[in-house]
């Protein structure tokens, strides 16, 4: 995707750097699928991303339902898999059919738009979840036209006045001037990213973004990454509860804003836009009639962990281990008898950090290994070290025998955190548990990489 570059100086707008669509080389997914689709697991090089196709994608049938309890649109994060087979997953699933992502990255839209996923209508609306930098300008300004080109919308997020300064300068120095479409980013708790609607700055962000010429505000976000502490339905539904109440004052101040001001209302109402994986579980038709009456716009629900999930979201309590779609297939290199805490055994297995990420979590250490009672206690960049653990603390399916392990033996093994824990992977191998018992690989694919 190429970017006009900036006709003339402007102190506002920095030198442009640029995605490097055109050279960032990587797997061709035929080569792939040629060579491993048909194979056993056993057959793999370790370690390995394991994706169920078949938990996939009944994760992503259970979120359009959840969303519609809500009466809330549905809006899909497309980072934890960055890929165009898991973006039709989430958009087109048993339970409905949605059009709109989150994506992390300018990549991820170069490689959306790439993909057809646009052009044959399955993305329709696209947010850059980051509030933009100012050496991105010029090629989200280039995608915002190609996507305008094949129906598709494109939308930023704003938190700061600096960035609608921004904005304006380069809309400045053009013929054909655009109004950028863009959520105002809320803080609900979080204090990641966003300003709390009851805060001085909020105001002078609303202010400036209702005057601006080249500004035109489609809705509010916020994401309660907080809710990630949540162990109970209760814990996560009030960090729900938050989010809404969060966005939907913003929304009420903007309308305030708007008829104080004399400005123009909007013609369409603010999109509420809440959500997290844990949040999103909460979601129910009481919430929506609690809700309804007192909305300030459309309610949209997002999220993006759900489709894979992992021990951080197991931690919850929102979901079982039945629901996670991801693990990492890894080899036992070699084993330490009675070097353990109170003399129990140790094992080395070929997935390290860059395999397992080093993310932590409530529970300890960095993965269980489904079906034996052993966990990734310690890890270094290319192995880890598994300790046994209590039968009693395991909550990966029933164990194996007699949990036990030995040299060569290959474990599949569920981290504490997907997002990371795919980003290290060149490729993920996907299988079906509707067929051959989930041990035969169906597919490949191929995830998007850069920024």
């Amino acid at each position: 995707m190429s970017a006009d570059e900036h006709p003339q100086p402007n102190p506002l707008i920095p030198k442009q750097s640029r995605t490097p669509y055109h050279i960032s080389g990587k797997p061709e997914k035929q080569d792939l699928v040629d060579e491993y689709k048909g194979k056993n697991l056993d057959a793999l090089r370790t370690p390995a991303l394991i994706i169920d196709r078949a938990i996939f994608a009944r994760n992503c049938a259970k979120m359009h339902d959840l969303a519609k309890s809500l009466g809330a649109r549905f809006r899909a994060h497309v980072k934890s898999h960055k890929t165009p087979e898991g973006t039709r997953l989430q958009l087109l699933s048993t339970a409905d059919e949605t059009h709109s992502i989150v994506v992390s990255t300018v990549m991820e839209v170069c490689e959306v738009f790439r993909a057809g996923l646009m052009a044959d209508g399955t993305v329709k609306d696209v947010l850059y979840g980051l509030p933009m930098a100012p050496n991105k300008i010029a090629d989200l300004s280039a995608l915002t036209d190609e996507l305008a080109a094949v129906g598709a919308n494109m939308r930023i997020l704003v938190d700061h006045p600096d960035q609608v300064k921004v904005i304006e300068a380069w809309e400045s120095t053009k013929a054909q001037h655009r109004r950028w479409s863009v959520f105002m980013k809320v803080d609900s708790g979080n204090q990641r990213a966003g300003l709390r609607p009851d805060s001085p700055a909020f105001t002078a962000l609303l202010k400036a973004v209702l005057a601006s010429p080249s500004i035109s505000v489609y809705g509010f976000y916020t994401h309660a990454g907080n809710s990630y502490a949540s162990t109970s339905f209760d814990e996560a539904q009030d960090f729900l509860l938050s989010e809404v109440t969060a966005v939907n004052t913003a929304a009420a101040l903007a309308l305030q804003m708007i008829a104080s001001t004399g400005l123009a209302p909007p013609k369409e109402p603010f999109v509420l836009s809440v959500g997290a994986t844990p949040t999103a579980h909460a979601a129910t038709p009481e919430l929506k009639a609690k809700l309804e009456s007192v909305l300030n716009g459309v309610l949209e629900l997002h999220a993006g962990n759900y489709p894979l999930l992992d021990l951080q979201q197991l931690n919850t309590g929102l979901i079982t281990h039945h629901d996670i779609a991801q693990r990492v297939l890894a080899t036992v290199i070699s084993y330490y008898p009675g070097r353990g805490e109170n003399g129990s055994d140790e094992a080395m297995c070929d997935a390290g950090a860059i395999a397992m990420s080093k993310d932590t979590g409530p529970r300890p250490g960095y993965g269980d290994v489904i079906g034996k009672p052993w966990r990734m206690s310690r890890c270094s960049q290319e192995h880890g070290i598994m300790s046994q653990m209590s039968p009693a603390s395991f909550q990966l399916g029933p164990i194996h025998g007699d949990g036990s392990l030995k040299l060569g033996d290959m474990v599949q093994i569920v981290g504490q955190h997907a997002c990371l824990i795919l980003a290290g992977y060149p490729w993920y191998y996907v299988v079906d548990s509707g067929v051959s018992d989930g041990n035969v690989v169906v597919d490949v694919w191929v995830p998007w990489k850069g920024w």
